[in-house]
C-alpha cells in the first residue's frame, strides 16, 4: 500500500471510529424505560407517619412539581408504600419496586430495621437510596453502602450534641427509656459512650415497645433511679406519649431534667406547648428559620392541614431535589452515574446551602440547637420553636475515620 492510500485508508477508519463513539455515546447517556420512577417508602398511618409519611410524600411531590414533572424531557413518576414499620413489608415492595416496576431510586425514612435491609437490596442492585428520616448511624458506618446518601442526622450527632448539652449545665447522672429496636440501641450505645467520655455516669435504662400507650412504669423506674436526667430515646407518638405521662408526673417539679435528644415538630403539636415548653434539643431545619424555608413552608402547609414540615420532610424535597438534578447533570438514571454526579455536587436548596456529600454518603449540614417556646412567646400556632445557634457540621457527625465503612479510603 501507498502511503497516499494507507492515509486515506486511515482516516476511513478514524472518521468510522468517531462516528461509532458518536453514536455510542447517547446510548450511554440516557433515561430507562423513557421515565424516571422514584418510589417512597415510610409509615403511612403507625406511629412514625407524623414524622414523615404522607407529609414526606407531599414534599416529594412537590420536588417533582418544581422540576416541572419531568428530567430531560423524560416523565417523573412517584410510587408510594406503606412499610407499616414492617422489615419483611418494605424490604418486599422495595424488591418488587426494582425487579418489576423499575423504579430507579428509593426515598427511605422509617424504621432502621426496614432501612438497613432496603440499603443492602439498593446496593446489590446499583440503585441509590436516598435516606431522609431514618438514624442509625449504621447506615454509613459498618453497613455502609456506595449507593447510599444520608441526607439528615443520625444516631451519633443527636446524642453527641444532646449529652454535651446536659453536661454543661452541671448534670453527671443518666437514665435511659429507649425504644426497643435497632433505632433505640444505637442512639443509647452512642448516649452512653458520650456520658462515659464526659465523665459522667449511666445509672440504668429501661426499653419500651415500639407504639407503647403506658409509659408509668418506665418512668417510676427513671424517677426512682436518682438520675439527674431522664433521656427519652424514642420519637413519633411513642414520644409525645412518654413526655405528656412525663408531665402528670411532675418529674422536673422534682429536680430530674427531662430531655429528648431528637424530635420532630410534629410531636410538639400532638403533645401541647404547655407539655413541651422548655425542651432543648437539636434539629436538622427549622421551618421558620429563613425567608427561603419559610417561604417553602407557606406552599407545603396549605397541602398538609396546615400543619408546619418536619426536619424529615424537608429532608425528603432536598433528597429528590438533589437526585433529579443528578439525574439532569448525568443525563442518565444509571445508579453509579448518579450517584457519582450527586456525591460530586454541592446540596443548595431551602434545606441548607453548599453542603458537600462525604465519602461514606453523610450530607454534611449543619444543625441547630432550638428550644421549645412557651406559649405566650408564640407569634402564630406554628411558631414553635426558638433557634439557639448553628452546630458546624464537623462538631457534630462521626469522623470519617471512626465509622468503619469499608469502602472509605483508609
Amino acid at each position: 500500500m501507498t502511503q497516499r492510500h494507507y492515509s486515506s485508508a486511515l482516516r476511513k477508519t478514524t472518521a468510522l471510529a468517531a462516528l461509532a463513539l458518536a453514536s455510542a455515546a447517547p446510548a450511554q447517556a440516557q433515561i430507562s424505560d423513557d421515565t424516571v420512577r422514584i418510589g417512597i417508602m415510610g409509615d403511612m398511618a403507625g406511629p412514625y407517619s407524623g414524622n414523615g409519611g404522607p407529609g414526606s410524600v407531599i414534599a416529594a411531590r412537590m420536588a417533582i412539581e418544581d422540576f416541572g414533572g419531568k428530567v430531560n424531557g423524560k416523565n417523573i413518576e412517584l410510587l408510594v408504600v406503606d412499610d407499616q414499620n414492617k422489615p419483611d413489608v418494605g424490604l418486599n415492595a422495595a424488591r418488587k419496586w426494582i425487579d418489576v416496576d423499575k423504579v430507579d431510586a428509593i426515598v427511605g425514612g422509617s424504621a432502621s430495621s426496614i432501612a438497613l435491609g432496603v440499603q443492602s437490596l439498593m446496593k446489590d442492585k446499583q440503585k441509590p437510596y436516598l435516606i431522609a428520616g431514618t438514624v442509625t448511624d449504621l447506615l454509613t458506618g459498618k453497613n455502609c453502602s456506595p449507593m447510599s446518601v444520608q441526607f439528615l442526622v443520625d444516631t451519633y450527632s443527636l446524642p453527641k450534641a444532646g449529652v454535651k448539652t446536659l453536661m454543661s449545665q452541671g448534670i453527671k447522672t443518666f437514665y435511659f427509656i429507649t425504644v426497643d429496636y435497632a433505632f433505640g440501641a444505637a442512639f443509647q450505645a452512642a448516649a452512653t459512650k458520650f456520658v462515659e467520655e464526659g465523665g459522667g455516669k449511666v445509672l440504668g435504662s429501661v426499653k419500651h415497645p415500639l407504639g407503647a400507650t403506658d409509659f408509668s412504669s418506665y418512668l417510676l423506674q427513671a424517677q426512682a433511679s436518682g438520675a439527674k436526667a431522664i433521656v427519652i430515646l424514642n420519637a413519633g407518638l411513642d414520644l409525645s406519649n412518654a413526655l405528656k405521662q412525663a408531665a402528670e408526673f411532675k418529674i422536673a417539679d422534682g429536680g430530674q431534667a427531662l430531655s429528648v435528644f431528637g424530635m420532630t415538630i410534629n410531636s410538639v403539636s400532638a403533645m401541647g406547648q404547655n407539655v413541651a415548653k422548655g425542651l432543648t434539643f437539636t434539629n436538622a431545619w427549622y421551618w421558620d428559620r429563613t425567608d427561603e424555608s419559610r417561604q417553602w413552608a407557606q406552599r407545603f402547609m396549605p397541602r398538609y392541614n396546615n400543619q408546619p414540615p418536619t426536619y424529615i420532610m424537608a429532608g425528603t424535597y432536598s433528597a429528590v431535589t438533589h437526585y433529579l438534578k443528578a439525574v439532569q447533570a448525568a443525563g442518565s438514571d444509571a445508579g453509579p452515574t448518579v450517584m457519582t454526579k450527586m456525591k460530586a455536587t454541592p446540596i443548595n436548596d431551602m434545606t441548607a446551602k453548599n453542603v458537600t456529600i462525604r465519602e461514606d454518603g453523610q450530607a454534611m449540614r449543619p444543625v441547630y440547637s432550638v428550644r421549645v417556646k412557651a406559649p405566650n412567646q408564640m407569634k402564630g400556632k406554628s411558631d414553635h420553636y426558638e433557634v439557639l445557634g448553628e452546630l458546624p457540621a464537623e462538631q457534630v457527625f462521626r469522623p470519617l475515620s471512626e465509622g468503619g465503612c469499608d469502602f472509605v479510603k483508609k
